[in-house]
C-alpha cells in the first residue's frame, strides 16, 4: 500500500544511519514494529499486581515434570 508521509528528514537519516538499514522503508517498518512492542510491554506491566496468585503453589516442582 502506498502511503506519502511527512516524515523528519533528519531523524529517518539517523535513524537510517544508526540501525544500518539499507532503506527508508526498511528504517520506517523497524520503527514501527518497535514502537508496537514498547507499547505492548508497557500494557504488561499495567497487570502487575492485579492478577492474583496461589502462595500455595510449588515452582519448583513444576519445573522438575518430565
Amino acid at each position: 500500500m502506498a502511503t506519502n508521509l511527512a516524515i523528519d528528514n533528519k531523524l529517518l537519516n539517523e535513524a537510517l544511519r544508526i540501525g544500518h538499514f539499507r532503506s527508508k522503508k526498511d528504517t520506517v517498518n523497524m520503527a514501527l514494529r518497535e514502537f508496537i512492542q514498547k507499547r505492548r510491554q508497557k500494557d504488561i506491566l499495567n497487570l502487575f499486581g492485579s492478577i492474583d496468585f496461589d502462595a500455595k503453589y510449588d515452582y519448583k516442582k513444576a519445573r522438575n515434570r518430565i
